[in-house]
This record gives structure tokens, sequence and C-alpha cells, in this order.
């Protein structure tokens, strides 16, 4: 597959930015204030007229609350995503953080005369919740009302509910914007040049081992240097959610976010079991293909996602990822592909990475009556046609979900990943078909591979630091050398005998942000991962007629339908070690292809 030279003109300043006008004109934009002025009004009227009331509510009444409800949660969200968004690109901005912490603060402090509306569902009988269900209008509302439902036996008092959501912005919330803060100011220096988070992780995919060894050391090192101030954050977020995890009831630190994904426990611990059992099968055995074909007998930690040294050195522009990416979508489903051109026909995507801008790429949905907007940090590698497709993936998907209002939707981890992920393989197979090279061949799927142990492998290493974290934290505060020994410990049993893993990358933990903004977040990467390698088998087994029509329809409803429900159509079942074993043995066969390209080409 040929490419094209990316030129930093390109990089820097031809690559689209998203506009915002869609939501607001600016942080000044004077509607912003008629808005947030709507919104405290009519959360107070809305409590005025409901709260204590409820009970006595017919269908028809209940549902008009419903969607007064749903309107208010539609502006607020309006609201909080463009403050975020404006800051996510300019974190340097003293007025756009700013913006976005009193955006934050004054729509926790309107919210407050809600916080009564779901505590009062939870004690209206479920013979008249059943009742009111037979209306059409609240039946429409049913995933909401059952979600509602379920964390019934969590929930404290409304007094208490209301402290803990006022207070959030001075606790969780605080030490997260902290550590975003901290994060996104800290520099990184290789050969006297200064990078930012992004720019020093793209150093880690240089050709050249020694700038690899500086950038991995440097990043380590910065790590460290600020350990202190990450390990006190660390410590503050994982005390604070065993405190109301405490006085909700939740058993375990990952219960909440397994309530949250309507996941049992043990189907989690079912998934981790068994991704650990594979570790020998998939990540110690392409490390230590790696390693031959690195020319050392083991690799350095930084070089997990190194090049090979007989990959080529070209890379592609923005125009060209598109046309990959949207060509792989348009094979899969015209549907599809008619859904993701709208991204690009607009300024929907914010591209090139510049001073100031967060790391990372996402997606980022904000109502259903508004598009989401894809954030992305392009320089033109194979991994960022990958990006793309993941990210594309995800916007694709909340498009398809629109229809399911706002109040239904909810950001359910484990299924948010799945489209993210189809779209990156479905991108990944067309890249592979159109390349003839073995050679070229060996190095995308290696790629790939990596992507992979990092999605389905790492985050469930990941998933295990932070459950010993937390449940070590139940005794006390952990020291920032625990934190690395745990750290150290879960890396060198996931990685394998091939991977050197030491001082030298022992402070790498704090740069995993989800581990303090959403805290047991990392297993549904895998989770994500496993189910759409099983989804995507069986789409190649070609026994699910109409796959692609039943697979856009299963996107649709991934935030109102249960698990068991969602993969029937396709004959899978997440309950058993069998559905992740099936995920994870296309890590497999394509390891199994890797070692034939590698016996085949006489690789040393």
């Amino acid at each position: 597959m040929s490419k094209k030279t990316l030129s930093s003109t390109q990089n820097n300043k031809q690559l689209p930015a998203w506009d915002l006008s869609d939501l607001y004109k600016g942080i000044e934009d004077p509607q912003i204030s008629k808005d947030l002025e709507k919104y405290q009004k009519e959360s107070a009227d809305f409590a005025l007229c409901y709260k204590g009331k409820l009970k006595d509510l017919e269908a028809k009444e209940f549902a008009k609350a419903l969607q007064k409800f749903e309107s208010l949660t539609t502006l607020g969200s309006k609201l909080g995503e463009y403050a975020y968004l404006n800051m996510s690109t300019q974190m340097k901005n003293k007025a756009a953080v700013a913006f976005y912490q009193n955006i934050s603060e004054q729509l926790t402090e309107y919210s407050k005369p809600t916080v009564f509306f779901s505590l009062e569902i939870n004690k209206i009988p479920q013979k008249t919740i059943d009742t009111w269900l037979n209306n059409k209008e609240v039946s429409f509302y049913r995933p909401w009302l059952d979600r509602v439902r379920r964390f019934k036996k969590y929930e404290l008092p409304e007094n208490v509910e209301e402290i803990l959501l006022e207070k959030s912005v001075t606790s969780s919330s605080a030490w997260v914007r902290l550590y975003e803060e901290t994060a996104s100011r800290l520099v990184y220096t290789v050969d006297g040049k200064k990078y930012n988070d992004a720019e020093i992780s793209h150093l880690l995919e240089n050709k050249n081992a020694l700038i690899r060894e500086k950038a991995g050391k440097e990043i380590n090192r910065v790590s460290k240097e600020n350990a202190h101030l990450f390990t006190f954050i660390y410590n503050m977020i994982m005390k604070d959610k065993a405190i109301e995890d405490t006085k909700r009831g939740f058993a375990r630190p990952v219960s909440e976010r397994n309530m949250s994904e309507n996941v049992a426990d043990e189907i989690v611990d079912t998934l981790a079991t068994t991704v650990r059992e594979n570790y020998k099968k998939i990540s110690h055995r392409f490390y230590k293909l790696k390693a031959k074909w690195l020319g050392v007998k083991k690799i350095q930690y930084w070089d997990r996602n190194a090049p090979l040294p007989f990959s080529s050195n070209n890379q592609c522009q923005w125009s060209e990822a598109v046309d990959i990416v949207l060509n792989a979508y348009k094979s899969f489903s015209p549907d599809l592909y008619n859904i993701a051109k709208d991204f690009f026909d607009h300024p929907w995507i914010d591209v090139p990475p510049r001073d100031g801008k967060r790391s990372g790429a996402f997606a980022a949905g904000t109502t259903s009556k508004n598009h989401p907007y894809l954030f992305l940090n392009f320089t033109g590698s194979n991994r960022d046609i990958l990006t793309l497709a993941h990210e594309l993936g995800h916007g694709c998907h909340m498009q398809l979900r629109n229809k399911n209002g706002d109040l239904n939707e909810y950001s359910r981890m484990t299924t948010e990943e799945v489209a993210s992920v189809f779209g990156e393989m479905i991108t990944f197979q067309s890249m592979l078909a159109h390349t003839k090279d073995d050679k070229e061949k060996l190095c995308l799927i290696a790629m790939k591979v990596s992507d992979m142990i990092n999605t389905a492998v790492r985050q469930i290493a990941f998933h295990f630091f932070e459950t010993r974290a937390h449940e070590e934290r139940k005794q006390g505060e952990l020291s920032e050398d625990r934190l690395c020994q745990i750290w150290l410990e879960e890396m060198q049993e996931s990685l394998g005998p091939w991977v050197k893993v030491d001082k030298n990358s022992a402070y790498i933990w704090s740069q995993v942000g989800h581990f303090y903004f959403l805290p047991f977040y990392v297993y549904a990467y895998s989770f994500a991962d496993c189910m759409v390698n099983s989804l995507y088998q069986v789409s190649c087994e070609g026994k699910v007629k109409d796959f692609a029509d039943k697979y856009l329809n299963m996107l649709s409803q991934t935030a109102i339908t249960e698990y068991d429900s969602l993969l029937q159509p396709f004959g899978l079942n997440a309950r058993t070690a069998e559905f992740w074993n099936k995920g994870l043995s296309l890590i497999s066969h394509y390891i199994d292809e890797l070692e034939k390209l590698d016996k085949k080409l006489k690789l040393k």
C-alpha cells in the first residue's frame, strides 16, 4: 500500500479542526447565560411541580414529568459538553479552563432540586410502575426506569445524595481536574527539545532505538518527578470512592462500575481470569517474536509498540487516511458509510496535534439533537489510521442511537467500545487485503496484534493493578513505592519474560488517566475487544444472514437492551469462558500468521 509523505505543513496547518458553533458561538455567547438561567429555573420548577407528588400521578402525567426531566438532561449535557470540548483543545488557556470549572459547578448546583426524582421513583411500588408502563409514552422510557430501579438498594437519603452531588466538585471531580491540568502541563525534554505528552508518545514509535530509549526514560523520569502529587491524588480518589461505596453498600470496589454496565461481577471476573490464563499464548508469544525482530534478547518496556526495523517509513496524508477508512466502512455496509461520511462533510473533527491540546483521542456525544464530535492527534501513521477508524466507530454508534432520546442513553462502556473496535477491525482487514508484499503484511499484522494486546491483555493487567490498589487502600494510603511495585508485578506477569520491566518503567501507572477519572473503566476495552473478535469471526463464518444489518441494529440498541438479547442473533453468550476464549483466539490466530510469515521470510 503506497503512501505519500506527510508534511509538517499539513500536520500543523492544513488538517481540519472542529467548529463548536453548532453548540455555542464561544464562551462569551449570551445564549450560554440564558441557557444556564433556564436550566436553573426549570430545575426549581420541576421540583415544585413534582416533588412529593409522584405516587399520585396518572400515567399521562408521569410521562409528562419524564419528558420535562429529559429536556433538562439535554440542556445540561449541551452546556457541559461544550465547556469540556472547548477546553480540551486549549488546556493551557486559563479562561477556557475556568469556564469549564464554572459551568461544572453551576450545573451541579442548579441540578440539586431534581435529585429527588429517581429517589422518589424508587419509593413507588412496582405495581404502580407496571401500570404506568402500560402507557406508550411512559414505556418509551423503560430502559431509564429499569436503570433507576436497579440502583434502588444502593441509594442514600435525599439530603445525603444532595450533599454528595454538591461536594463532588470539591472532592472526586476536583482531584480529577487537578490531575488532568497537571498532566497537560508536563514538559518532556529529549536532546534539548521540549515535547508535550502527545508529541513524546510519538517518539516511542520512532525507528531509532536510542530515541525511543530516551523518550521512554524521560516519560518515566517526569512521572517520577511528579509521583508525589499523582500518588496523593490517586489516594484521595480511591478513598473518596471507598467512602461512597461503603455508604451505598457495594460489595467490592469494582461493583459500582459493573452495576453501571449492568454486568455481573462474576462475568467480569470470568473475563479477567480468562485473559490472564491466555497471557502466555498471546502476549508472551508475540513479544518473543518482536524481540527477535528487534535483534535483542529482551525488548525494553517502551519498545512494545516500536516499529519493526524493516517496516516502511512512509506516512499517509489525512485525505488518504479518510479514504482508507471510508472505503472500509462502505465495503462492510453502505448504510454505515453514509453515516460516517457526515463527519468529513462537516467540521465535526479536530485533527491536528498542537500545543495545549490534550493528548489521545476520543468521541464526544453531546445530545440526541446535536451531532457528536471526534477528537484526534493525527500524525499520519498506520496506527493513526486505525485510531480514526476507532473514533469514527464511536461517532457512528452515537448517531445510530439518537432515536433513543437522552434519558435512555448512557455510557455503558463495555458496549461503547464495540463499535469503535469493530471499526478498527474492518479497516485493518481492508488494509491487509490491499497489502501484497509479505514483509509489509507482517508489519501490518504485527502492529494490529500489538494494538489488540494493548486492548485485550494490557487493559486486564491494568484492571488487576486497580483491583489490588483499591483493596490495599482500605488499610491506609499507598506510597508511591508500593504503587510502583504493584505496577511492575502486574506488567511483568502480563508482558512475559521477553519484555524488560524495571525501574525505568515503574512510574508509568501515573500516566493511565482512566485510573483517575473513570475507576475500573479499563476492563471495558478488553470486554469489547473480545466481543468484537467473536462478532467478526461470526461474520467471517457466514452463518448469520444479513450480518451487517443485524450488527447496525445491535448498535442502535446497546444502551437499552441486555447483553443476552444483543448477542442472541449472533449465537453468542457472554456468560461463558468459551465466549472470551473465542475472542482471544483471533489474536492467537494472527500470531500464528506472524510465525508463518517469519519462517517464510527467514527473518533474523
